[in-house]
């Protein structure tokens, strides 16, 4: 499957998806409809009460175009996926390292350093942006904190260490999470991460953004012939999806906290957008989804230089690059795998 091919989102409920010849067909509510030529589209990501024909199901199987289920806010509930593919020795490649933690130290290791170095960079460009001086400080401390998580990295000699460096990194970023946001305090504010259900609109559209990004994430690994299942930081757990996980730990800062960060910081998002359940859980308006989902489209065609390729590529390609330089790695043409660092 080419990796740049599209990924249609559809959020609309109460839509129809259908086959018709080489075309998928749309159909909205209100006899509204729109066509996209099938050969242009590389995966279906469908939220909430959205339907599709048996005939493009099995098409989708047929050709490799993986289709995901995922509620209304974001949540994945399941994903329809065609036959494995790839080269059967690299997934017993992946298997034997997985089981291995020797073999799957160095990886998880590097894994991490990607997101806490991704994490810092963040952060950094806050603080050049921030115009409040206890901001700065705090976002400075927090920076300090990250660099020191990256220096002690190295030491860690187990899964279970490097998992407790990256929890740190983790509580010490989201805990000046609320200080990178410089637009609309009043109306967003952000305590800690919450996730089933978040409760407040940045976790939602966090929670939202991370659905998404997942779905890339073990849409490349799929199609370069990995088993998405099965990771090296992140444990097996029945129906946890381990590989796409850890492929999506160190680009969560870059294709998701900073365009959540953006789409708050430029009031693209406002109040309106966004509704407060009873119990607490905060709830995405229709119309915002298609916006977050516009923005996060945009997102991936930025260009970006990659800094193991050397070269500029679509951000939205950095997924299956990864995937492919893991794979490099676990067959042995590569010493070690290279984390994506994005300035």
């Amino acid at each position: 499957m080419d990796p740049v091919l599209n990924t249609l989102f559809v959020t609309q409920q109460g839509a129809y998806l259908r086959k018709d010849h080489g075309r998928v067909v749309v159909e909205l509510p209100e006899d509204q409809k729109a066509e996209f030529p099938l050969l242009h589209i590389g995966s279906f990501v469908l939220f909430g009460r959205v339907m599709v024909s048996p005939a493009l199901v099995r098409w989708c199987g047929e050709n490799g175009r993986p289709i995901s289920f995922l509620g209304r806010g974001g949540r994945f509930y399941s994903r329809l996926r065609p036959p494995c593919s790839g080269n059967v020795l690299l997934r017993l490649d992946q298997f034997r390292a997985a089981d291995d933690e020797q073999a799957a130290l160095p990886i998880a290791r590097n894994i991490v350093a990607g997101k806490i170095q991704n994490s810092r960079n963040s952060i950094m460009r806050s603080r050049r942006d921030s115009d409040c001086p206890a901001d700065r400080e705090a976002l400075g401390r927090a920076a300090e904190q990250l660099a020191d998580s990256l220096m002690g990295l190295p030491a860690r000699d187990s899964l279970d260490q490097v998992r407790g460096v990256e929890g740190e990194a983790a509580r010490a970023y989201f805990g000046v999470l609320d200080r990178m946001l410089l637009a609309d305090r009043e109306h967003f504010s952000f305590e800690r991460r919450t996730r089933r259900p978040p409760r407040d609109p940045v976790n939602s559209v966090l929670s939202f953004l991370y659905a998404v990004l997942l779905h890339d994430c073990a849409a490349a690994a799929e199609a370069v012939g990995l088993d998405p299942q099965v990771g090296f930081l992140h444990a097996p757990r029945p129906g946890r999806p381990s590989l796409a996980l850890d492929l999506m730990e160190e680009l969560r800062p870059v294709l998701a906290d900073r365009l959540a960060l953006t789409l708050f910081n430029r009031r693209q998002l406002t109040p309106d957008d966004f509704h407060w359940r009873e119990g607490g859980a905060v709830h995405i308006q229709d119309d915002a989804r298609k916006e977050i989902i516009k923005a996060y489209q945009t997102r991936k065609g930025a260009e970006v230089t990659h800094p193991v390729l050397e070269r500029r590529v679509p951000l939205g390609l950095v997924p299956h690059l990864q995937a492919r330089l893991l794979a490099r790695t676990l067959r042995g043409d590569l010493d070690a795998y290279p984390a994506f660092i994005h300035d």
